[in-house]
Formats: C-alpha cells, structure tokens, sequence
C-alpha cells in the first residue's frame, strides 16, 4: 500500500492544526484526519462520527500499530511542509507545534 496523495488545509487553533486527506495507491481516499498538537506531540486522529451515547467511534482506521505508525509520519511531514510553504510564501509564522 501506498499513499498517494496527502492534502492538507491548515486551521488556526490551539489543538487541531489541520485536516488532511489521504489518496492510498490512487485508487481510495480518506478525508476527515485531523493533525492534533497534543500534550505528547503532534498526532493524527482518525475521522470518526459521534455515537448516541456521546463517545466517538473511529470510521476508518488502520488496524495495526505499524501502520499507524507510517501512515501518521507521512502526514505529519506533509503537514510540516505545508507549514513551511505558507511561512515561505507570505512571510507569516504559523503556528507550528
């Protein structure tokens, strides 16, 4: 499996600092990720929907640790280049974690 694609839209917020979709071998798209500036680092959580009983459920996920793993270090880097990009082309800082 590879991903193809990563998009990203920055938001300016104090924990979610973006959205991202993810394109896997051209073929399948994953939108709704969330780039998170938690109290351990950076993260992505998965989309999820909210239940009745008020919990959240992960829509699409990956199932094992590896793969988390992966999939979460190329869109964090994608992220931090998209960072860099806007910083490069309107000499604003972003927020970064």
């Amino acid at each position: 499996m590879e991903i193809t694609e990563i998009r990203i839209s920055l938001r300016d917020d104090n924990k979610l600092k973006a959205f991202a979709s993810i394109t896997l071998d051209n073929c399948f798209v994953i939108r709704g990720l969330k780039v998170i500036e938690g109290a351990k680092g950076t993260f992505v959580a998965m989309p999820s929907r909210k239940r009745p009983d008020g919990t959240y459920q992960d829509i699409a996920h990956p199932i094992n640790n590896s793969t988390r793993d992966w999939m979460e270090q190329q869109i964090v880097q994608a992220f931090e280049r998209e960072v860099d990009k806007v910083q490069t082309e309107t000499g604003v800082e972003v927020a970064e974690p």
